[in-house]
């Protein structure tokens, strides 16, 4: 049975940047680019158009950031998944990206090879960090543990509901996390619910950056 191709739209300012993800990608089996644009507000016309199930999307927009294209994005298609690649990363630029509902977090440098398996990864649910962009993210986190530690209004999770949270921020699917813990698709939906409205959150991602600032142990760090 053939699959149906993953769909995406390319957002950069820079149009020789946009042919050369075009070309690489084209030639990719199950890879289909549907369209492309250089501005936020151009982006957020084309995936209403086309509702692509991934965007690569560049920081810095000539009209808008592109973490207010993210969130435009979002609001417009839920269902679309966004991932940032761009050159200019710093660790605020990164926890922007992640309130802002982001799912994946690449550098222009990416090897193909990666940046396939991050479109890829992204698409089955998984949340996808560049291994440099994880490190500058949790060196920030860690820098503020002891003001995050004594916010007096941070909601309990059980037991149980750490462990999903634990498992998302690995990178498990519902069905992984389901076969792990010996509960049902339904139970790990359910949990995942009810983390998200203690937690005040709509995405994996954001699950595992809270995972990473409240529960994780300071030495284990684990990344896509």
């Amino acid at each position: 049975m053939k699959h149906k191709p993953l769909t995406l739209l390319l957002v950069d300012d820079h149009e020789i940047v946009r042919t050369g993800l075009r070309t690489l990608l084209s030639t990719e089996s199950g890879l289909r680019v549907l369209a492309e644009a250089g501005t936020g507000s151009q982006a957020v016309s084309q995936a209403l158009r086309f509702m692509p199930d991934i965007v690569l999307l560049d920081v810095k927009l000539p009209d808008a950031s592109g973490i207010k294209t993210c969130r435009d994005l979002l609001s417009a298609c839920p269902t679309t998944h966004v991932i940032f690649l761009s050159s200019y990363w710093d660790e605020e630029a990164v926890l922007a990206a992640i309130q802002a509902g982001a799912h994946g977090f690449a550098a222009k440098e990416i090897q193909t090879e990666d940046l396939l398996r991050a479109i890829r990864s992204v698409a089955e649910g998984h949340a996808f960090f560049d291994p440099s962009i994880a490190d500058m993210t949790l060196s920030l986190i860690r820098r503020h543990s002891n003001q995050i530690a004594k916010q007096a209004d941070m909601p309990t999770l059980s037991p149980q509901e750490r462990s999903i949270v634990c498992l998302v921020a690995e990178g498990k699917t519902n069905k992984e996390i389901s076969v792990l813990l010996g509960l049902s698709d339904k139970t790990v939906k359910n949990y995942l619910a009810n983390v998200y409205g203690k937690l005040h959150i709509t995405r994996r991602s954001q699950a595992a950056v809270y995972y990473y600032r409240h529960l994780a142990p300071s030495k284990s760090v684990t990344r896509s």
